[in-house]
């Protein structure tokens, strides 16, 4: 699966995903008339947003939350953990773990909020250990990210061949 997930055209495909989900966040901020659950670092925070929306509101940030933010992890990691195994040489099999657990932890933070917006908050407290985890997971995976593509760049300088 990584193998895949290394090869150009699918880097490329998931980079498009990613951008243009990236982008629908935008569209559904809008619809529900402020920012998403995904946003907020604590269940306080969550809580309080929630009972601001409407009906119609957490309708809609159910749906993206499902789809969008489905979509979104999977396009997010996929493409970090792609970039990884491409470009990370010997340490691939431990920097691509990070890429891969952000996408798990984004996924189950989903799960608990889309629970809530469907009327069930009694998993809301997750979201205090949850959030702050994928963030600071997509942080790491993206300082991953970047040491792999610097590291690339260093050795195939040094290589024979470029001289």
């Amino acid at each position: 699966m990584l193998n895949l997930l290394a090869r150009t055209a699918m880097l490329a495909v998931m980079f498009v995903i990613m951008m243009a989900t990236g982008y629908s966040f935008s569209v559904v901020e809008t619809a529900t008339g402020g920012s998403l659950l995904d946003t907020m670092m604590n269940s306080a925070d969550a809580a309080a947003r929630l009972a601001e929306m409407t009906a119609e509101q957490k309708s809609v940030h159910l749906r993206a939350t499902l789809v969008n933010d489905t979509v979104y992890p999977l396009a997010y990691g996929g493409l970090f953990a792609g970039l990884i195994w491409r470009f990370a040489g010997s340490l691939r099999r431990w920097f691509v773990v990070p890429p891969v657990a952000v996408i798990v932890v984004d996924l189950v933070e989903n799960l608990v909020q889309a629970m809530a917006l469907a009327g069930n908050d009694s998993l809301l407290a997750l979201k205090d250990v949850l959030t702050p985890a994928k963030f600071g997971l997509f942080l790491l995976a993206a300082i991953l990210v970047l040491f792999s593509l610097g590291s690339a760049l260093f050795r195939r300088g040094r290589s024979p061949a470029s001289s």
